[in-house]
């Protein structure tokens, strides 16, 4: 493990009796000591580079507070831009930014964008004198705008300040106000979600040790046999999901012992997006659930059997942050287009390698694959050939997955195309192949609007799994 993993590996470790520790205090002394101890976090791991991270909150303030109207669409286009600055940071002879500093500029400009669009809501309900949040998938607006000091104290907050999930404003809100914080479970689900972790720690040594990415570059790589070359993707976003399959659900029970996320099960919670649903708070009357935070769902991630169903159950939050601002507001109507538009954002979110769109753009691609022969072949068969077909589509679901990591670990344009074009850029090729196939045997435009129907049906039966 590198310098850097190890100090991640300590400050999760070091959040969890911590968060324990915050159950025993006040709202305001929670707000100031999380303040306090993220503060101390961030400017210990990003020294100067503090200040990249002090701009973009007291930029999105200032838009908050003199342009509420226009807050959601100017902090998005704010943070973005700001994003773009601080990683060409170089070109204006500034030192360039550390990972650690990186981390936080990503989830702040999240939360930002987030904080934007809550204070909009807010003034929206205020103005008309009624509950505009009916319209939304959420419930329980603020009631009051945040001032500077709550809104530096949302950005510090210690609690997924460097590895998420990300959390809205409402949420850190109710975390503050809870009424008996130590009478909400914590240390059996705190357990129950750390029970894999060290699993997927020991996954991921041993295989990245036999595995590792640098050999990809390798001259001698080239040479080995096709096979192998194409094996090896699958042990490289092995390596990959075991990382972040620890760190998250590391992540998660720090969350969970602070008590930040936990709501009643009857909230019917959102990752990221918090209660859909008007619930009770009372402590001795209900079970709870911490969905709120939950960001990674590892058995589905491995085993559902559609791209676009492993996208909803990998990095929970930040996906319920992308449909909520970007897919829903894109400039366009059409599901792969709208896809497209939210990959390349997100895309560009985590950075500016080649890499990172050449993977991002090829999930449209895949998704227009798979929804092509579900509607011309599966669709037409009986139960045990969509069983068949369905495991044929999971197998390739991994292998699309395996390839398009690649890039995201890559990055570089050269290096990702080299690595595809010594497997004959494959995935590709069936993507291609299957959404030709689909064209000739694509029914008329009445069975077409049907499976149209049926995919949204199906996506809402996932969002109802995903909350259970």
């Amino acid at each position: 493990m590198s310098p850097d993993e190890l100090v991640y590996l300590a400050i999760l470790a070091a959040s969890i009796p911590v968060g324990f520790l915050f159950r025993y205090l006040s709202p305001s002394a929670k707000q100031w000591s999380a303040l306090l101890v993220g503060l101390s976090v961030t400017i210990a791991t990003c020294q100067i580079h503090t200040l990249h991270s002090l701009v973009t909150v007291l930029g999105t303030w200032m838009i908050i507070k003199y342009n509420w109207r226009a807050a959601p669409s100017l902090s998005l286009g704010w943070t973005f831009l700001y994003l773009l600055f601080f990683r060409l940071a170089y070109l204006f002879g500034l030192p360039s930014p550390t990972p650690f500093a990186n981390a936080i500029q990503l989830l702040l400009t999240l939360k930002m964008v987030s904080l934007a669009n809550e204070v909009q809501q807010y003034h929206l309900a205020k103005k008309e004198d009624v509950t505009s949040f009916s319209k939304s998938p959420l419930v329980s607006g603020l009631t009051q705008e945040p001032s500077l000091y709550d809104t530096v104290s949302y950005s510090y907050c210690y609690i997924g300040l460097l590895t998420g999930p990300f959390f809205r404003y409402q949420t850190y809100v109710d975390w503050l106000q809870q009424p008996c914080p130590r009478e909400l479970p914590g240390r059996i689900p705190c357990l129950q979600r750390l029970r894999f972790v060290p699993l997927y720690a020991a996954f991921f040594l041993i295989v990245n040790h036999y595995f590792p990415l640098a050999y990809v570059r390798t001259e001698e790589y080239l040479d080995r046999h096709f096979l192998f070359r194409l094996f090896y993707m699958t042990a490289v976003f092995f390596v990959f999901r075991m990382r972040f399959y620890a760190a998250w659900c590391g992540a998660e029970a720090g969350c969970i012992s602070s008590g930040l996320g936990c709501y009643p099960e009857g909230a019917q919670s959102k990752p990221g997006g918090g209660p859909t649903v008007q619930y009770s708070s009372d402590p001795t009357s209900a079970s709870y659930d911490f969905r709120t935070i939950q960001n990674i769902d590892c058995y589905n991630t491995d085993f559902c059997v559609k791209v676009r169903h492993g996208m909803k159950y990998w990095n929970m939050t930040v996906q319920w942050w992308l449909h909520q601002y970007i897919y829903a507001k894109a400039p366009f109507k059409a599901y792969t287009l709208k896809a497209a538009w939210t990959m390349f954002i997100s895309a560009y979110w985590h950075g500016l390698h080649a890499g990172y769109y050449l993977s991002f753009l090829t999930i449209p691609l895949c998704m227009g694959a798979e929804s092509a022969l579900e509607s011309t072949v599966r669709a037409k068969l009986g139960p045990q050939g969509q069983n068949i077909f369905d495991w044929i589509h999971w197998f390739l679901k991994m292998r699309a997955y395996d390839y398009m990591c690649m890039g995201f670990v890559l990055l570089s344009f050269s290096d990702t195309i080299n690595y595809w074009s010594s497997i004959f850029f494959c995935i590709h090729v069936i993507a291609v192949m299957c959404m030709g196939l689909g064209m000739l045997l694509k029914g008329g435009k009445q069975e077409r609007k049907l499976e149209r129907e049926k995919r949204n049906d199906e996506d809402g039966k996932l969002e109802k799994r995903t909350e259970g």
